[in-house]
């Protein structure tokens, strides 16, 4: 309400701006803070948040200063010694104070990515937080002996910027003691000597007076709250091999450079011909003039009116895969705002969704296998259609190898992926318009595999919708973003007699809602901008473990800006998080204005799902 009547008053001390559109872009915190925060991005905790680890490994001490243009910091990896360990989690900590940008980083473990993760903006009171995320899926490359661990955290710092970023990486490594029963979590109160962790990351309690908590959940982050349905129903189990797809190392780091719609990165790999599953897992992250292509109008808009804008060629971005020059799998990517993004005072002490822990998106290439494996190098390629400067991407490849046979046969029987459907819409005169996009695509891709456990074949049925609306008024001076994002993917994998042997289901939605408008101030060059953020996705997933996750983040507040520099504002942040499968349930709520959490209720109650 505060923020309501502090608009009404500015109506009657402004004046129309001179003609200039709002095109989103990154803003910097001028703004001091009275003491030291913890900021976080709000996600389910992993079932390792309440156990002690078998050992712990600090491979990491390091603070990244004016680190543009150098080479990637890089680390010794072994395993620990005499440590039984069955499951990992990565623990990335870090702090800064001081004004900086929000800055993209990522861990690799011999050229594979770890995680992906951003900064938060510091004050001149500093800011520190914590990332966990699981990273038990990547245990046939933990296990190895002699490795090199690399973090590319690109950073400048000087006069204006001095910010620097303190960063300690460890692995923390847990021990399966209780064999694959599911049980239910703790209680708060429950000591952690009673517990104990199984196969898949549940709890297992030697006590009755407890309540559920889903014990099989491993999401770590909010966006990755998907991450336990692909665990369950793609990953499954952790593969016996992962190569990189990706750059060889150098000043850039591991990641491949998208520069445009026509640019296609690969990597050349020959598959063992003893391989009966793969995934290729790809990260990817959007910066530059694409950092907000969400709400990017077309070229001619920005040629008609004479903007000296690259941030442009309209709304619709698609991270596709190939082999061999042959489609095998896309994904509209959901849009993570990072904590420079759109108002800055939003994400904090609550960052964006998805902004401390990026998703990635696993792609099933089994049904393409009789297309591999022949002992023949062949090409895993990466781009991102319709994308401008510029787009970081690498890969993943897991192999599941069959250790009774040497060679498993295989062969691609339906391959049916027509072009995608997309249709937009262009008006606008001058500086005020309507821009839209709608775009679809079906896929459906089919392929058995003879391997010691059977003749199995696996079917991929993927539906992927896309709706983006962008509207400029007022002169340019105001601007509303909505978009959705649907995307259903079946798999089914049945026997050589036809009989189903397992099924799953997922639908997720990303909506986005952004309202842009600027107006002028009393202060020469200085803009006041009232912003608003309405974001999330809803899930719901069908398979070994069914169940919904809604996660939505709603943000609304002002700001007076001069250039990029943010000098004065006021922001309010609510989200809700709520995850129910078939084990139990989990929620939280938290509510933040101006930089503090005023509300913060968790519970692993079912009664408050409706």
């Amino acid at each position: 309400m505060a923020i309501c009547l502090f608009f009404l008053t500015l109506l009657f001390f402004t004046t129309p701006l001179n003609s200039s559109p709002i095109l989103e872009s990154r803003f910097i915190k001028s703004l001091k803070n009275s003491t030291q925060q913890n900021y976080f991005e709000l996600t389910h905790p992993l079932p390792s948040d309440f156990l002690s680890p078998t050992c712990t490994l600090l491979l990491l001490n390091h603070s990244f200063a004016d680190t543009i243009g150098k080479p990637p910091v890089s680390a010794p990896y072994s395993p620990p010694n005499n440590c039984d360990w069955s499951h990992a989690v990565l623990q990335f900590t870090a702090s800064c104070r001081g004004e900086q940008y929000d800055r993209i980083a990522a861990v690799w473990l011999e050229g594979s990515e770890l995680l992906r993760t951003s900064t938060p903006e510091p004050t001149e009171d500093g800011v520190f937080w914590k990332v966990r995320k699981d990273v038990t899926r990547y245990s046939s490359l933990l296990s190895k002996p002699n490795l090199t661990l690399t973090v590319m955290l690109e950073n400048v710092v000087n006069d204006v910027f001095t910010g620097i970023y303190h960063v300690n990486i460890s692995i923390l490594y847990y021990f399966n003691t209780a064999g694959d029963a599911p049980a239910p979590a703790p209680s708060p109160s429950t000591p952690a000597n009673r517990l104990r962790l199984n196969r898949k990351l549940a709890f297992e309690v030697e006590s009755d007076n407890l309540f559920k908590l889903n014990s099989m959940i491993i999401s770590q982050k909010a966006t990755d709250s998907l991450n336990d349905y692909n665990e369950k129903n793609i990953y499954k189990s952790p593969a016996d091999l992962i190569i990189p797809i990706s750059r060889t190392l150098s000043d850039e780091g591991f990641w491949f450079r998208i520069t445009n719609g026509s640019v296609v990165q690969s990597k050349g790999i020959q598959i063992p011909n003893n391989t009966y599953k793969a995934v290729l897992e790809v990260y990817v992250s959007f910066h530059g003039d694409d950092e907000f292509w969400y709400s990017n109008p077309p070229d001619s808009y920005i040629q008609s009116n004479n903007l000296t804008t690259g941030r442009g060629h309209g709304a619709y971005r698609e991270v596709f895969v190939n082999i061999d020059g042959n489609f095998v799998g896309s994904v509209i990517p959901f849009p993570v705002i990072f904590t420079g993004g759109i108002n800055p005072l939003f994400w904090e002490p609550v960052v964006a969704i998805g902004a401390f822990n990026v998703p990635s998106y696993p792609f099933l290439l089994t049904p393409f296998l009789g297309q591999i494996l022949d002992g023949k190098e062949h090409f895993f390629e990466l781009g991102v259609a319709d994308s401008i400067q510029f787009w970081l991407v690498d890969a993943n490849l897991h192999l599941w190898f069959d250790h009774e046979s040497a060679e498993v046969q295989a062969q691609s029987i339906d391959y049916r992926s027509p072009k995608l459907k997309i249709q937009r819409e262009s008006s606008f005169r001058h500086l005020d318009g309507t821009f839209k996009v709608d775009a679809k695509r079906k896929s459906h891709f089919t392929g058995w595999v003879n391997s010691s456990s059977g003749n199995l074949t696996t079917h991929i049925i993927q539906k992927i919708k896309f709706r983006n609306s962008i509207k400029f008024y007022n002169n340019g001076t105001e601007k509303s973003v909505h978009q959705k994002i649907k995307n259903k993917i079946e798999i089914r994998v049945e026997s050589s007699e036809g009989m189903v042997i397992s099924r799953s289901k997922m639908k997720i939605r990303y909506p986005l809602t952004i309202s842009i408008s600027n107006l002028p101030w009393s202060e020469n060059d200085t803009t006041l901008m009232m912003t608003s953020v309405d974001h999330g996705f809803k899930g719901k997933f069908k398979g070994e473990l069914s169940g919904s996750v809604h996660s939505r983040q709603n943000s609304s507040g002002w700001m007076i800006v001069k250039d990029h520099d943010v000098l004065s504002g006021s922001a309010d942040t609510y989200q809700v998080y709520d995850f129910k499968n078939e084990l139990g349930c989990y929620s939280r709520t938290i509510d933040a204005s101006n930089g503090w959490l005023i509300k913060d209720n968790s519970s692993f109650s079912c009664s408050s799902f409706s």
